[in-house]
């Protein structure tokens, strides 16, 4: 199959570089010092699983000049979406697949305004960054990632993507039949994760020691669940309870890295993940008074960082 990465960093670095190492044909488009690095050396990937490098790869920044796409992987950030969204519509043939593994879930009723059905639900669990132009590490949580149609049976090409995909020992890949409310159980994760941690400063390993954070980190996964089920999503309080079990068996150094973005200054994804859940209770007229104290807090300083950036 022809893939298209669009966001070479972490996520986007990883996935695409496992695809193109098991033999699949994979394009990375990238930009600046990522995409001389790209076609200059390659891409090199420093992972707990295994490090590889790949000394040649196809990169570009110019998208539309790439034809008979099957699959689109965007690992773009959330605030990248918009562009992205014009940089693909030229690479759309009928049969292209759209696979977003973004934060949040505002991406889908974006994505999929504009291309309809082209879009599947999608999501992914690694923890990995750039630590160098064309240099991935991935330094934790094991590879995994979930797709299907939103809404809709599983399709023939649903099935080509996880053949290509079970080929690559490394990744844990499923077809869940309602990709709606797993992407809601990842969301429930991130949301209280990242929020909590941004707010606290700490690693995970110190706020959920703490009484006090660890209280406002179960009181952000109740809102959480609140707004899933009256947006007619089937998220439960075991959900919450199941994500507060895994919290406790993560390694004590972890952060989101929406929290490194907040406290290194930079533009992080507070809109997508925290300004999203108090948008959409606010349209469900849900109280969510946790998250709304985490973001109206963290707001001031990610505006301050979206100026200095423009």
């Amino acid at each position: 199959m022809r893939f298209a990465i669009f966001g070479t960093g972490g996520v986007g670095g990883y996935f695409g570089g496992k695809l193109a190492q098991v033999g699949e044909d994979v394009t990375f488009i990238a930009r600046g010092k990522n995409l001389e690095s790209l076609k200059n050396s390659g891409l090199r990937v420093d992972s707990i699983l295994g490090d590889f490098v790949l000394e040649k790869v196809q990169a570009t920044d110019l998208p539309h000049s790439l034809k008979n796409i099957d699959v689109i992987l965007l690992a773009t950030k959330t605030w990248q979406l918009d562009s992205a969204i014009a940089e693909m519509k030229p690479m759309l043939r009928e049969q292209t697949a759209i696979l977003p593994l973004l934060n949040g879930m505002e991406h889908v009723d974006t994505l999929r305004a504009e291309f309809g059905g082209h879009v599947l639900g999608g999501l992914c669990r690694i923890s990995s960054f750039l630590i160098a132009p064309a240099h991935v590490s991935h330094v934790a949580v094991n590879p995994h990632i979930e797709f299907n149609e939103w809404k809709q049976e599983t399709s023939p090409r649903v099935g080509e993507v996880l053949s290509v995909f079970s080929k690559i020992k490394e990744i844990t890949v499923d077809t869940p039949p309602d990709i709606e409310l797993a992407m809601w159980e990842k969301y429930l994760l991130i949301c209280a994760f990242s929020g909590v941690g941004a707010i606290t400063r700490q690693p995970v390993g110190l706020f959920r020691s703490d009484p006090e954070s660890r209280a406002m980190f179960i009181r952000s996964l109740h809102e959480v669940v609140a707004v899933a089920r009256a947006r007619g999503v089937n998220l439960t309080e075991k959900s919450a309870e199941s994500v507060l079990a895994r919290i406790d068996q993560t390694q004590p150094d972890m952060m989101a890295s929406m929290q490194k973005d907040v406290m290194e200054g930079r533009p992080s994804e507070l809109e997508a993940q925290i300004g999203a859940l108090v948008r959409m209770a606010n349209a469900a007229n849900i109280p969510v008074p946790t998250n709304e104290f985490i973001y109206s807090t963290l707001l001031p300083l990610e505006q301050k960082a979206r100026s200095k950036a423009a």
